[in-house]
């Protein structure tokens, strides 16, 4: 069947104007401007509804996995239908190890190690699970995960010499199985119409969260080496994911499926 203009034009190709989205991890750093940029592409968001639930996987819902598991539901009974799943929670503390002496590979505890695993892949299993069983009865939808870079590197040990901060193994090893479960689910789900792909961002430092948990300075020793390691000589900004989340969740990648696409700016970077 021949191509017609309308579905080769660029405002129909990369249209998601009345899709409804999930997004988890709302309130972070990231999560804040995938929201806002779906609200000017007139998606009808649900990410307050999902922020309930995940305003950080970690020190609130391990102790209460039920509101996950509720909010959900409640999504579930209130939707008629849900076109795109965004899987962005992950909490960046100490509980995960993140910039404090705890979280490195020698003194790494088993709750140190299951908070990553938790957060980083069983979380985005079940809100796949749930939300996904709508997507299947409509035999439509697209599920992009966030991971990182570091599914597929490993961090630079001279980039956090001298530094506070530190990123955990445990966080790479949940966000590679994250990859590996995003795989799984395009293998299995592609037949119900559901797509599933991940984003992995590179360098996008939270410099505008001045008190936040894993907020980094702009004038820090370890900003400056990161920005030496890329090819544009700075880090990432929010708003620069967003390009490629709008290109996952319309249809300008409906044959898309089980891939992950790297947001660096060099190949060296780590």
């Amino acid at each position: 069947m021949p191509l017609t203009s309308v579905e080769l034009k660029s405002s129909e190709l990369f249209s998601v104007a009345g899709k409804t989205i999930v997004l988890t991890g709302a309130s972070g750093f990231l999560g804040r401007t995938f929201p806002r940029s779906a609200r000017e592409w007139r998606a009808r968001g649900l990410e307050n509804l999902a922020h309930k639930a995940f305003p950080f996987i970690g020190s609130t819902c391990m102790t209460c996995p039920g509101l996950v598991s509720e909010t959900l539901d409640r999504i579930v009974d209130r939707e008629r239908s849900i076109d795109v799943l965004v899987n962005n929670a992950h909490e960046l503390r100490p509980g995960t190890g993140f910039n404090v002496p705890e979280g490195s590979l020698e003194p790494a505890t088993l709750e140190t190690w299951m908070r990553n695993l938790t957060g980083g892949i069983y979380w985005a299993a079940l809100t796949t699970q749930k939300l996904g069983a709508i997507m299947k009865q409509q035999r439509a939808g697209s599920i992009i995960n966030i991971s990182t870079m570091y599914s597929l590197v490993a961090p630079r040990p001279q980039l956090y010499q001298g530094t506070e901060f530190l990123n955990p193994p445990g966080y790479s090893a949940a966000k590679a199985g994250l990859l590996s479960f995003t795989r799984n689910v395009a293998s299995f789900w592609g037949p119900d119409g559901i797509r599933a792909n991940a984003i992995l961002p590179g360098p996008f430092s939270s410099t505008e969260d001045s008190g936040g948990p894993n907020a980094v300075q702009q004038d820090s020793a370890f900003l400056e080496r990161l920005k030496g390691f890329t090819c544009m000589g700075r880090i990432g900004r929010p708003h620069e994911l967003a390009g490629a989340l709008l290109f996952l969740a319309s249809d300008a990648s409906s044959f898309m499926t089980g891939q992950a696409k790297r947001r660096l700016s060099s190949m060296a970077a780590g």
